[in-house]
């Protein structure tokens, strides 16, 4: 899911969602990878923690 994604799913303001974005990688539970379609965008999607439960990370 990109940036835009998000915006538009959640109707929260671009900068919003930039600096909540922003906290969860640096909390470690956002892994990024660059969109191959336009290298230009990140997709975002959340980590499995291993203290985690596999129910609870689906």
């Amino acid at each position: 899911m990109t940036q835009k994604d998000i915006v538009r799913e959640s109707y929260l303001p671009e900068r919003t969602v930039r600096y909540a974005l922003s906290r969860l990688r640096e909390e470690k539970v956002l892994i990024v990878h660059l969109s191959l379609a336009d290298a230009r965008q990140s997709l975002y999607r959340l980590s499995v923690r291993e203290n985690e439960p596999a129910a609870m990370a689906a």
